[in-house]
């Protein structure tokens, strides 16, 4: 059974783990203050969900980061090589509450997020749906949300494809990160929350 880390418990880092918790799937859950911070949260998810420190969702299967743009850094200092695992970005490049665009130099933000996880096979996935629509049915509307992803590695893609699809919603592969990633950022790409639905 693939194991799954979250770095970050915010909106969508918690969002993510409510989505594999509503389908028994298990995860650690993480963040900077440490897993006593994450009891109360924990306990709301349900028992699939386990808090856990910073290098413990980091040394998972699959790793989901999802934290503050100028905090990525931080978050991320000092763990281990992650060893041709899959870690999925599912940051944006902007930050209440004045929500300005961070300075990218022309580079897509996964680009420089694959700078900060040396080893990782990156995927950008999660991180274009708000999360009342990431953690909520994802049939809601009597089809299956959409949900795109993007990577360069094809069996990195092939596995957080899958996991999409068994929480419930329709993945749709972006391809490379040099494109996918850039449809999907935000702010810049035109895809970023939209709620589209696939029917049939």
């Amino acid at each position: 059974m693939t194991s799954i880390g979250i770095i970050g418990a915010g909106n969508i880092g918690q969002a993510f783990a409510a989505a594999l918790a509503k389908n028994g799937i298990r995860a650690t859950l993480s963040n900077s203050r440490g897993p006593d911070s994450l009891k109360e949260a924990v306990a709301a998810l349900g028992p699939t969900i386990e808090a856990g420190t910073r290098e413990e969702a980091a040394a998972k299967d699959i790793v989901l980061v999802a934290v503050n743009w100028s905090k990525l850094p931080a978050a991320l200092a000092g763990l281990p090589d992650f060893g041709g695992r899959i870690v999925i970005d599912a940051n944006n490049p902007i930050e209440a509450p004045l929500f300005r665009p961070a300075e990218l130099s022309g580079r897509a933000s996964s680009e420089i997020f694959a700078g900060l996880v040396p080893g990782a096979r990156v995927v950008k996935a999660f991180n274009h749906l708000q999360p009342h629509l990431l953690s909520g049915n994802p049939q809601a509307e009597g089809g299956k949300r959409v949900l795109f992803y993007s990577g360069d590695d094809a069996r990195a893609k092939a596995a957080v494809g899958a996991l999409v699809d068994r929480l419930g919603f329709f993945g749709i592969d972006l391809g490379p990160l040099a494109v996918g990633a850039r449809l999907v950022q935000f702010p810049g790409g035109p895809l970023p929350a939209l709620n589209l639905v696939r029917f049939g």
